[in-house]
């Protein structure tokens, strides 16, 4: 439910009764001391500052560690009726990186309404760190990801996902145990009560749509227009699990629109043309990384040839957006050419720091528990390669999770219908990550407390992201006017 990291990578959450986290995340947060933002690829006016907030809610008075938060403020004071925080996926995604990203844009769109605010969740960017000191090998996005093998086996995912688990248990200590997403749904208001607001708007996305989803069910009375960019199924019972595995279908739904874009006459003339019709662009495919399974083939990063699982992991991060598919389209002719050298894209030839791996495995193994069956890890692979080919049976695979060693401090929460509507969910119909019945899972839950409005285009991310005029009118009107669609309804593309 990955913006995902390495392009956007992965997921999850837990927490208290309601009356606790009220009371500890209460009364206590200091004031900011804003100063110019120094972060490559901050805005002209960007501010930064440090937050402290309790390691451990359940102690609010001992050990603090601080997160890197920032704000774009409203030139229009007259104006301004309040804070507009941006979530960001993950887990991984940086807020303060996607401020920057998008703060120009979403300021345009609100038109002085807020100031825009965001955080680095712990684990991420400039607030506190973690890590597992894992080995490089044990730190690319196609081991963090746990793909079988080319036959189906799942035997070294088992045994890297038990060596991660270790690791984990004996060098991430109490900062990575705090690594959850009921933790980062008490950031988010320690957050507000910091910036003097009394309640906080949200534009969320992807992973942060399920932290905001629970920062809603724990604290109602302290949210004011709430959207929700691509969502995913909050069953509490698999959270993270649930989202990986739904991938798979993501996958199925997206890819017709790469086929469509790989089979338009429009690209013989840039050679990205792979077949004739749309229909013969997945067995195409198919075919292509079973060969590589077969033979891999040297590469431009010594030691890391093109496999097909490499070729798999390119597939599911092009289907992100079709601004990356000429570059996955160059990837497959490359690898279809004898005599050429294949470009591996940055995420997958890159070993990710220590701490954004810790991360990454820490919040979803934190939040809730796995099985820890592996022989059912094998059942549930075999059959998910067979139903979907494309992600080969990585979504239902085996990860540390299934060798955590800490059970989850916290069970997690269940997103009901229960608080104020205002909440506003925006979709994809054809998300590789985020599933649109992954979604639907999501507004059964919220009941009357959401509108739901679909958008006919693929991809993950919709606000100010996909180009569709429609959506993105929708979702500036309810931010600056509150005004929202009376019931659920759709955009064309």
């Amino acid at each position: 439910m990955t913006t995902y990291r390495s392009k956007n990578a992965l997921l999850a959450l837990c927490a208290t009764a309601a009356a606790a986290p009220q009371a500890t995340a209460r009364g206590t947060a200091p004031a900011l001391a804003w100063t110019a933002c120094t972060h490559t690829g901050h805005l002209e006016g960007q501010q930064c500052a440090k937050l402290p907030v309790p390691l451990d809610y359940a102690d609010p008075a001992g050990p603090q560690v601080e997160l890197a938060v920032s704000r774009l403020p409203s030139t229009r004071p007259a104006v301004r009726r309040g804070a507009l925080a941006v979530v960001p996926g993950g887990p991984g995604g940086s807020g303060v990186q996607r401020l920057s990203q998008k703060g120009a844009a979403l300021a345009g769109q609100m038109a002085g309404a807020y100031d825009l605010v965001a955080l680095d969740p712990r684990g991420v960017g400039g607030s506190v760190t973690a890590g597992c000191g894992l080995d490089p090998a044990d730190r690319r996005l196609t081991t963090l990801r746990s793909w079988p093998g080319a036959d189906g086996g799942i035997a070294e995912n088992t045994d890297r996902s038990r060596r991660v688990a270790e690791a984990c248990a004996a060098n991430g200590g109490a900062v990575l145990s705090s690594f959850t997403t009921a933790n980062q749904a008490r950031d988010m208001d320690r957050f507000r009560e910091a910036l003097g607001e009394r309640k906080l708007s949200v534009w969320a996305v992807s992973y942060g749509t399920y932290v905001t989803a629970v920062y809603a069910q724990k604290f109602p009375k302290r949210t004011d227009r709430v959207v929700l960019d691509s969502s995913g199924d909050p069953d509490p019972a698999r959270v993270a699990r649930g989202w990986l595995a739904n991938m798979a279908q993501g996958a199925d739904d997206r890819f017709p629109d790469f086929a469509a874009w790989a089979s338009d006459p429009a690209r013989a003339g840039e050679g990205l043309r792979l077949a004739e019709h749309p229909d013969d662009v997945r067995p195409l495919f198919l075919e292509l990384a079973a060969e590589l399974d077969r033979s891999p083939k040297p590469s431009n990063v010594p030691g890391l040839p093109l496999t097909g699982t490499l070729l798999r992991q390119a597939l599911q991060t092009a289907l992100y957006g079709d601004a990356q598919f000429p570059a996955f389209a160059r990837l497959v002719r490359a690898a279809q050419d004898p005599a050429a050298v294949p470009e591996l894209p940055r995420e997958l030839a890159a070993v990710l720091p220590d701490a954004d791996a810790a991360l990454m495995v820490g919040v979803i193994c934190n939040d809730v528990a796995w099985p820890k069956d592996v022989a059912g890890y094998e059942r549930a692979v075999a059959a998910d390669r067979a139903a979907h080919p494309l992600t080969a049976g990585m979504p239902a695979n085996i990860t540390p999770c299934a060798f955590w060693k800490d059970a989850p401090a916290e069970r997690p929460t269940r997103i009901d219908d229960r608080g104020p509507s205002n909440i506003l969910m925006v979709q994809n119909l054809r998300d590789p990550s985020t599933p649109y019945a992954a979604s639907l899972k999501m507004r059964d839950a919220l009941g009357q407390r959401a509108r739901l409005l679909t958008v006919d285009h693929g991809g993950h991310g919709v606000y100010l992201g996909n180009g569709n005029a429609c959506s993105d009118r929708t979702v500036t009107a309810y931010l600056t006017t509150g005004e929202r669609p009376a019931k659920d309804a759709s955009c064309r593309s």
